[in-house]
C-alpha cells in the first residue's frame, strides 16, 4: 500500500508530544518493509485558504510553523488523491482535527483532512464523503469547518467496551454511501496508550471495515495520522491499521 510520507516530519517543530522526537521513526521502522513511501509535497497556500481565515494562515507563519503544517496538509491531499483509486495512509504531522477555520489547539494548525477533501470537492472529483475520526478525542474543528457544507457526514465514535465501538464504527461506515472515506486515524484510544480501549487488532478491524465500506459503495478511502503518543505500540497500530485497509 501507499504511504505518503517526508523525512521533515521527524522534525522536533515544537515541545507538544505530535512533535516528539522518535514518535514517526517509530512508525516508519514498524511499516517500511509492507509499504510503498510517496514523498509529500506541500499544499498550495490557496488549497489551505480555501479553509482557513487569512489571519489563521498568517499566525501559523508568525510561529514559524508554515511550512511543517503546510506539507501535512499538502500529504493528506496526495493520500485523498490516491485514495480515489487505491486506499492510501498519510504519515504526517503535525496532526489537524482540533483546527477550525480561524482558530487551533490540540497540537494542531491546518485541519488536514478538511482541506483535502476541500479540495476533492471543489474539484468535482467527489460528491459526497463520509469522516471517520477514531482519534481518542472529539475532532471539532473538522466538525466545525465541514458539517454545515452538506457533502460530509463526520462521525467520532465513542463507547465504553471495545465491542460497542467496532460494532458503531461497522454501521456508520455501512449505513451511508459516499464518493470517499477519510480516517481521522488517531491511535491514542490504543489500550497502551492515554484511552486505553483498543487493541491493534481492533485497529486492523477498522481498517477492513473501512476498506468493505469503501468497496461497497464503489468509493475510494484513505487515512491520515492523527494522535497516538505510545511510541512502543504505535508503529504496530499504524501497521495493523493498514493492514486491515489492504483488505
Amino acid at each position: 500500500m501507499k504511504v505518503v510520507y517526508h523525512e521533515d516530519f521527524t522534525q522536533s517543530y515544537c515541545s507538544d508530544p505530535a512533535a516528539a522526537p522518535g514518535r514517526i521513526e517509530a512508525v516508519v521502522k514498524a511499516i517500511r518493509n509492507r509499504v510503498t513511501f510517496v514523498e509529500a509535497t506541500p499544499a498550495k497556500e490557496e488549497d489551505i485558504a480555501a479553509v482557513h481565515t487569512q489571519s489563521h494562515i498568517n499566525r501559523v507563519k508568525s510561529d514559524a510553523i508554515y511550512d511543517i503544517a503546510a506539507l501535512a496538509a499538502g500529504g493528506a491531499i496526495q493520500a485523498a488523491e490516491i485514495g480515489l483509486q487505491e486506499p492510501c495512509f498519510a504519515l504526517i504531522r503535525p496532526p489537524g482535527h482540533h483546527a477550525s477555520e480561524g482558530n487551533a489547539w490540540g497540537f494542531c494548525y491546518f485541519n488536514n483532512m478538511a482541506i483535502a477533501l476541500e479540495k476533492l470537492k471543489r474539484e468535482s472529483r467527489i460528491q459526497n464523503a463520509l469522516i471517520l475520526d477514531i482519534d481518542l478525542h472529539f475532532g471539532d474543528g473538522t466538525v466545525n469547518i465541514l458539517e454545515g457544507n452538506g457533502y460530509v457526514t463526520i462521525y467520532n465514535p465513542s463507547a465504553s467496551h471495545a465491542g460497542a465501538y467496532l460494532k458503531n464504527v461497522k454501521d456508520f461506515l455501512f449505513s451511508l454511501k459516499a464518493d470517499i472515506i477519510g480516517v481521522s486515524a488517531g491511535f491514542d484510544n490504543h489500550a497502551e496508550d492515554w484511552g486505553g480501549l483498543l487493541s491493534t487488532e481492533d485497529y486492523k478491524e477498522i481498517g477492513g471495515l473501512v476498506r468493505r465500506a469503501s468497496k461497497m459503495h464503489g468509493g475510494g478511502c484513505f487515512g491520515i495520522l492523527e494522535g497516538g503518543y505510545n511510541h512502543r505500540v504505535l508503529g504496530q497500530n499504524v501497521m495493523a491499521f493498514i493492514e486491515g485497509m489492504e483488505g
